[in-house]
């Protein structure tokens, strides 16, 4: 996975601060998006994340790990 791929949402992944659902369950399952990064190191150094995959949907901003999403 790599920034700028087409990804779509293929498990159940429950927010509660989606800008349109505010404070509500809203399930992203289905939804596409736009990797916008893979987290692997700060600073010059290794991390590794427990949600490493940024997933922009429009303005919407979410945090997956690589195996609830796949390559549309």
């Amino acid at each position: 996975m790599q920034p700028g791929d087409q990804v779509k949402v293929s498990q159940s992944v429950v927010v509660y601060h989606h800008p349109q659902h505010r404070g509500q369950a809203f399930d992203l399952q289905g939804q596409m998006g736009e990797v916008v990064t893979v987290l692997n190191d700060w600073k010059g150094r290794v991390i590794s994340p427990t949600l490493p995959v940024v997933v922009a949907f429009g303005k919407f901003r979410a945090h997956f790990r690589a195996d609830e999403l796949e390559v549309a």
